[in-house]
């Protein structure tokens, strides 16, 4: 089989480097210039994913390294140059136990008049980001919401920034602490087999150790209490922030996964949606309300309220057919 032809040592003189790396953008050498593009400080080049030729596992835990410093980055963004507060969540998290946060704009919840709810989709992305494959390939303003909440909040509008993927916290397991086997030169055949089978096992997991990096530690995840997924962080948010909100008028943007945590929002909390929630701009939106099981005055809301704009060749604004009877659909451009 294809275990028996690996020579593991061969493998383990070939290791890859240690998957150690910066934990800041300078020390990674790299900056976001002036346009917001991430530029290398010395050659002024883009990022470069293959920095190590045939070692595509290291390179890509690269490049998850590089994303959560710029996670940390947008966050600061959000603070410094958004002006935005984060807000803990639980409302009433114990020191001890996860805990998650959402930005809000400055008096978000005190603006008498409107408000913006941003609600991104689902994987790596975490609060004030649509997508980090474009801040790290494009730029800030392609990857991140901080255009949308700069426009919103030159407009008068309050927002909220939703975290949808912080859903819990990862910990190491604890290492399982064997006790050696005596070694015997006569033992019993059966235990010599069983012994054989342990050290065959051994080296398949260590060849799945080598292949997969996911396997290299145990961990286990606590998930965070009423965050736990990205429909119930959005129930949690609408129920102890945005419905007590002094807003007459509340406007959505839902991006990908998004789009399905809000009318899961609908579903669970029908007539405070429909009581103030203007207008939802969808932007390919992976909601299904078939799958979801949402209700014909749903549906009627929807088409009334929403519209989900989504890839297309078509110019801006051309409406593409749909077969789901819920919102209209038309190109993104």
């Amino acid at each position: 089989d294809l275990l028996s032809r690996i020579d593991l040592d061969e493998l383990m003189k070939k290791d890859e480097p240690p998957l150690d790396f910066p934990r800041t953008l300078e020390d990674f050498e790299y900056a976001f210039n002036e346009k917001g593009q991430l530029r290398h400080i010395k050659t002024g080049d883009p990022f470069v994913f293959n920095y190590r030729e045939d070692l595509h596992r290291w390179n890509q835990k690269r490049y998850e390294a590089l994303g959560e410093i710029i996670t940390q980055y947008v966050y600061e963004l959000l603070e410094k140059e958004c002006n935005m507060t984060k807000e803990i969540l639980p409302v009433d998290a114990l020191l001890e136990e996860p805990k998650s946060f959402i930005f809000l704009s400055k008096e978000a919840l005190n603006n008498p008049d409107k408000l913006l709810v941003l609600i991104q989709g689902s994987g790596v992305v975490r609060a004030g980001q649509w997508a980090r494959r474009l801040i790290i390939n494009e730029d800030l303003d392609s990857g991140t919401q901080i255009p949308f909440i700069r426009r919103a909040v030159e407009e008068g509008y309050g927002v909220i920034v939703l975290n949808p993927n912080e859903n819990f916290i990862e910990v190491e397991k604890p290492k399982k602490q064997t006790q050696p086997s005596p070694d015997s030169s006569d033992e019993p055949a059966e235990k010599r087999e069983r012994k054989d089978e342990k050290e065959t096992k051994k080296r398949r997991d260590f060849y799945e150790k080598y292949r997969n990096p996911q396997k290299e530690k145990e961990t286990e995840q606590i998930p965070i209490r009423e965050n736990s997924s990205p429909d119930e962080h959005a129930i949690y948010v609408w129920d102890n922030f945005i419905a007590k909100s002094a807003a007459r008028n509340i406007f959505f943007v839902a991006h990908s996964y998004g789009g399905q945590s809000f009318v899961e929002l609908m579903i669970q909390r029908e007539v405070e949606v429909k009581n103030r929630v203007c207008a939802v701009a969808l932007t390919d939106s992976v909601h299904n309300v078939w799958h979801q099981e949402a209700g014909k005055s749903i549906l009627e809301w929807m088409q009334e309220h929403c519209c989900n704009w989504v890839s297309s060749a078509e110019p801006l604004d051309t409406p593409v057919e749909t077969m789901l009877p819920d919102c209209p659909r038309v190109s993104a451009g």
